[in-house]
């Protein structure tokens, strides 16, 4: 029963029969085996495009193209795990953003999401009159509705077309946060408080395209109960990412997994990124050594990201995130959302969305009957 009661989530010709989205975790932590379980189970599985080339072990050595043609494989593989929806998550923040965007839209994955900077344009492979065949549908992630008016006018104006959905992210979000630090626990900057402004922001995007423009709301949704409280403030959806690393289909090694389970609230903190930006982690021994101002030599091999002085950072973030995936979380660390520590116990996807679908069911059949008894 309360797996009709759930809406579904329709992004462009898409239809997600569950209205969540599995969020990117960049390094290796999303990739095929996790975004097909998702997709699997009606919700919509995301691959992180960013460190692939890190993880096969061969960034040293690395050729021109070789990210590219490895997220190529990992969204084949993906589709080859399930006929579900699977998305990939770029980071317009990276060196070979342009690329890993035309390696996505050429290996037919169904979604794209576009965040750490704005998305202003795709790849010089898909110039304005190639957008109208497109079969990826465009999915920017902001986190303010000025930031979403920017896109969708610059879109609008040069493409004359507009993105399909767009995802808020809130500061109670894992990994590197699109807040200033006296922001992030600012009540004015909640999740609750930006989700209607970018709802109300898209609107006469809506009446002007004459289509529907899914908000799907992001940053700190935990259970059921929080999905019903965003759908419920115009949310289309919700992007989860933290639950899903606690999951056996998650990508990412056992330690890390535990890392997560282990980890109480006190270990969550917001740090500063090498990238210029905070973010939210679970402190370790290797935050703490950064913070007492211990510099962890290396030699940048990569040069992924145009905001990283890689001459005057404390630590290379690739190398760290990408040690934490393998376990290695002496030489690294592992971010979370701010939930993070309510994580206990490790499941299958199955049985996450199963219990996701039974608490947005147990909240609505709370708010029936207080309207009922009222």
């Amino acid at each position: 029963m309360y797996s009709e009661i759930m809406p579904s989530l329709r992004i462009g010709d898409k239809m997600a029969s569950v209205p969540i989205v599995q969020g990117g975790m960049g390094v290796g932590i999303s990739r095929a085996g996790l975004a097909a379980a998702v997709a699997n189970c009606g919700g919509i599985g995301v691959i992180a495009a960013v460190g692939l080339d890190l993880l096969e072990g061969r960034a040293r050595g690395r050729t021109k193209g070789m990210s590219s043609r490895l997220l190529h494989e990992e969204i084949a593989k993906a589709k080859s795990m399930t006929g579900g929806i699977i998305g990939v998550n770029i980071m317009v923040a990276l060196s070979d953003y342009t690329s890993l965007v035309t390696a996505a839209i050429e290996a037919e994955a169904d979604l794209l999401f576009l965040g750490a900077g704005l998305p202003l344009h795709l790849s010089d492979e898909y110039p304005p009159q190639r957008l109208d065949y497109l079969r990826t549908r465009i999915v920017p992630i902001v986190s303010s509705a000025r930031a979403a008016e920017l896109i969708f006018s610059y879109w609008s104006r040069k493409y004359g077309r507009i993105p399909d959905a767009v995802v808020v992210e809130g500061p109670r979000a894992g990994g590197h946060l699109g807040f200033r630090h006296e922001q992030i626990d600012d009540p004015a900057y909640a999740l609750e408080k930006l989700l209607p402004g970018v709802v109300a922001a898209l609107r006469p995007w809506e009446q002007e395209y004459g289509k529907s423009i899914p908000v799907i709301a992001a940053g700190g949704v935990f259970d059921g109960r929080d999905i019903l409280r965003m759908i419920s403030l115009g949310a289309g959806g919700v992007q989860m990412a933290t639950r899903f690393i606690a999951t056996y289909e998650c990508d990412a090694d056992p330690a890390f997994k535990q890392a997560l389970i282990d980890a109480g609230q006190e270990d969550i903190a917001i740090i500063q990124s090498p990238v210029g930006l905070p973010g939210r982690a679970i402190r370790n021994q290797f935050i703490r050594d950064v913070e007492a101002g211990e510099r962890k030599p290396f030699t940048c091999p990569f040069k992924c990201l145009k905001t990283c002085d890689y001459k005057t950072a404390p630590y290379c973030i690739a190398l760290a995130l990408g040690n934490a995936q393998q376990g290695r979380l002496e030489q690294g660390f592992a971010f979370t959302g701010a939930n993070g520590y309510r994580v206990d116990r490790l499941v299958s996807v199955a049985e996450l969305i199963a219990e996701l679908k039974e608490g947005y069911y147990a909240a609505v059949e709370k708010e029936l009957h207080q309207y009922a008894t009222a």
